[in-house]
């Protein structure tokens, strides 16, 4: 069956004209489940149907949706609902069609989603630079609240919902979930000690749900079709469709629905298969954050468990892939002068961490490596991963130890100057303090 006649959830109504205005959205059957929702539910119901259907966060960490939800305290308010729109995540862009072309699901699954929390103003917090999706949102927003969706009293239920879009300024640490709400207090976007936990205390130290972009799109569905309709696809415990972000040297690069579970080949095979023919040397199946994988790995099914049974993480579900002529030094350099660049500095093992291993990389990278160099990196990959205040130095170490572990000949090939020692002081740069 071609991609474009397999059923789908969320890109469902990608396509059609206009479907950005709201009176598009709704002559296709949008707000229904908001509807439902106010007329024939209550907020626990609404959880326990997310609960059944098993929708697991779309962000990365794939954690059950309807169990966060659980986690919010019922009694105190205010409550807080934040989705994360902050897509920054190297090959990560599943968010951005949603954001552009189709903003009225989120909105209808961002209303149903406070109405089972029991909250009544929330924030889409999204990505400064990305202007475009900006003034999408704005506008739909604008066009919800005019047709009584948002607001006081919305269609008559007594349910009370507003939502503010907030824009932040272009920080990749924002993805994270506490550096998130510290942004949106007006403070540095840097990560807090958890816990407590957002759901405890949140943004302004109230109970406090962030959702991801591509989550929070999958309620609707899952209240008007019910949480059996949502589980026909995917796995038993990763059910449901997942857009898979395909990049780097495929024919097609792009955004595809397609059920959890569909095997990494079959991806590829989707998005148009290798540029040029050519054969697969590696690919990252989650975004740059997540272990590089080989070849072999190219029937794993594309599900939370099967991806880290191979010895990576399904993160975003951003499918990277490279062919047999990359060189993995120059791909692992530019991604930590990146991450180099994003990181925060509020703790030194990714402060200082990042810095030595760009420097090192950037040897190997100009083909000046030195004898011991690989091991080197990974020692010092090792002492950054696991041991900062916040995922970002993960990330990091990522690329680095699962490119040596994976592909160390690329590595090794580039030591030039084998009786020079590994170890060396870094100079420091004109007008670097």
């Amino acid at each position: 069956m071609a991609y474009e006649d397999q059923p789908k959830i969320i890109h469902k109504l990608l396509n059609v004209p206009d479907i950005h205005r709201v009176e598009v959205y709704e002559e296709h059957g949008g707000y229904s489940a908001l509807r439902k929702t106010l007329e024939s539910m209550s907020p626990d119901d609404v959880l326990n149907e997310v609960k059944t259907s098993g929708l697991r966060g779309r962000g990365g960490a794939g954690f059950p949706t309807g169990m966060k939800w659980s986690f919010m305290p019922k009694p105190l308010n205010p409550k807080y609902l934040v989705c994360n729109a902050d897509e920054s995540e190297p090959g990560t862009f599943s968010n951005r069609d949603i954001l552009t072309m189709h903003p009225h699901i989120l909105i209808e699954g961002f209303i149903i989603s406070c109405f089972a929390i029991g909250c009544n103003h929330g924030y889409i917090y999204l990505r400064g630079e990305f202007f475009k999706g900006f003034e999408v949102m704005r506008r739909a927003i604008a066009e919800a609240k005019a047709r009584g969706y948002l607001g006081k009293n919305i269609l008559g239920s007594g349910f009370d919902c507003e939502i503010t879009l907030h824009t932040g300024a272009g920080a990749y640490i924002c993805g994270e979930e506490t550096a998130l709400l510290s942004s949106l207090e007006g403070d540095r976007g840097q990560p807090r000690l958890k816990p407590p936990f957002p759901a405890v205390a949140g943004l302004y130290a109230k109970p406090t749900s962030v959702n991801n972009v591509e989550t929070l799109a999958n309620v609707p569905f899952i209240i008007g079709e019910g949480a059996a309709a949502f589980r026909q696809w995917g796995t038993d415990k990763s059910p449901g469709m997942k857009i898979f972000s395909v990049s780097g040297h495929v024919n097609k690069p792009g955004n595809y629905e397609l059920p959890l579970g569909t095997p990494v080949r079959e991806v590829i095979e989707i998005a148009g298969g290798m540029r040029g023919g050519k054969a697969i040397k590696g690919f990252f199946p989650g975004g740059s954050s997540t272990p590089m994988l080989t070849p072999d790995y190219l029937d794993t099914p594309m599900d939370f468990e099967s991806i880290t049974a191979a010895g990576s993480l399904l993160g975003t579900a951003a499918l990277i892939v490279f062919d047999e002529d990359t060189d993995i030094v120059a791909v692992t350099h530019r991604l930590l002068q990146f991450y180099k660049h994003e990181s925060c500095g509020k703790c030194t093992p990714c402060r200082e961490g990042n810095d030595w291993l760009v420097r090192i990389l950037g040897r190997l990278d100009k083909s000046r490596g030195k004898e011991g160099d690989a091991d080197l990196l990974v020692d010092m990959a090792s002492q950054i991963a696991g041991r900062s205040f916040c995922p970002l130095g993960d990330a990091a170490a990522t690329p680095v130890l699962s490119g040596i572990k994976r592909f160390r000949d690329d590595f090794e090939n580039r030591i030039t100057n084998p009786d020079e020692p590994a170890i060396f002081i870094p100079t420091v740069e004109a007008g670097h303090h």
